[in-house]
């Protein structure tokens, strides 16, 4: 595209380059969670809400009888997808929501993942049949990815202070993607775009370890890396494993989270450290939380969050959060409901 930047925005800042194609990774860790967002993403070893279902199925052990939470995340980078000229720059969006149901010891849940990409124009070999159109003079790649993913989440403890988790998961998505001008390439006309459906098992594992006030969790999701499309088009869902530590106490919780895997990106390889806390407030009708986080790999690229929890009643609660900063792939926001008993 001339006159314009060559710089393609990472789908969700993770992408992995395997035969010479680029294959995309669209649901890092932080990307699922408002009251995990809060705390920059530290939640793996504190875990203990419907959420778990995502984060660390052993955490379900520790939820309430009865919890619900249903929620809805953005994010997108950049800001605007046109130039001073009205021309399209490459940008991503992500727009997650999903709703989660959780007792001790088993979950429910159902997200709905969506990424809408602009990119700079590739060679016309370099994209799938799947969305292709002819609109002229071509300058931009529209595409999109929707994946929906229904997951039953069992745990067992083993001993006084161990429990394992595991979340079956079954995943239907999309991938698509139509070759545009930079006149009328967009996000929202990315967002329609939409390719044969497939459908993959997913498994995610999660061990939790609690010793008083301490507790250790790891997880690893995405343990059969299920793919989506092909070609220069294609989605795959790498493994990813997390491990966590917190404190959780009555009044306060503090907690650091560390990825144990590494992936290469168009902006660097990633590998995230994070840490964060809440702190209830007026008898828990409030709670407040903070975090922050690092890419620990290559330029430092840094993100700072916070959230809140209002209690509209003894077991309902209206919470939000915020995170902006460097690290491009973890700027948004996000709201949520839950109930719990």
């Amino acid at each position: 595209m001339k006159g314009q930047r060559a710089l393609s925005i990472a789908l969700l800042g993770l992408t992995v380059h395997l035969s010479a194609i680029r294959h995309a990774n669209a649901q890092i860790y932080d990307t699922v969670g408002v009251r995990a967002q809060g705390m920059a993403g530290a939640f793996v070893a504190v875990a203990d809400d419907a959420t778990a279902t995502w984060w660390n199925p052993a955490g379900l052990a520790s939820a309430h009888l009865f919890e619900a939470v249903i929620e809805f995340q953005t994010a997108q980078e950049p800001r605007t997808d046109r130039d001073p000229a009205g021309l399209a720059v490459p940008a991503w969006r992500a727009r997650n929501g999903g709703l989660a149901v959780a007792f001790p010891a088993l979950g429910f849940s159902y997200y709905r993942l969506q990424v809408s990409e602009i990119r700079s124009s590739p060679s016309s070999t370099a994209v799938s049949a799947v969305g292709r159109q002819d609109q002229g003079p071509v300058s931009a790649l529209e595409r999109s990815l929707v994946v929906n993913e229904f997951g039953a989440t069992v745990g067992q403890s083993l001993g006084e202070h161990v429990v394992v988790g595991t979340t079956l998961r079954l995943l239907y998505g999309n991938v698509a993607s139509a070759l545009s001008d930079a006149a009328t390439a967009s996000l929202d006309r990315a967002s329609d775009l939409s390719g044969p459906g497939e459908t993959h098992p997913g498994i995610d594992v999660g061990v939790m370890s609690t010793f008083g006030l301490v507790r250790v969790g790891f997880a690893m999701r995405n343990l059969t890396e299920p793919s989506f499309g092909e070609g220069a088009d294609q989605v795959v869902l790498n493994r990813q494993a997390r491990i966590g530590m917190a404190a959780v106490g009555t009044r306060a919780t503090l907690a650091v989270d560390a990825d144990l895997t590494r992936t290469p990106t168009p902006i660097g390889d990633a590998r995230h450290f994070a840490i964060g806390g809440e702190l209830p407030l007026i008898n828990s009708r409030l709670t407040v939380r903070v975090g922050a986080s690092a890419n620990t790999i290559d330029d430092l690229r840094t993100a700072v969050s916070g959230g809140v929890s209002v209690g509209l009643s003894s077991h309902m609660y209206l919470e939000g959060e915020v995170t902006g900063g460097s690290d491009r792939a973890r700027s948004g926001w996000g709201i949520d409901f839950r109930v719990t008993y």
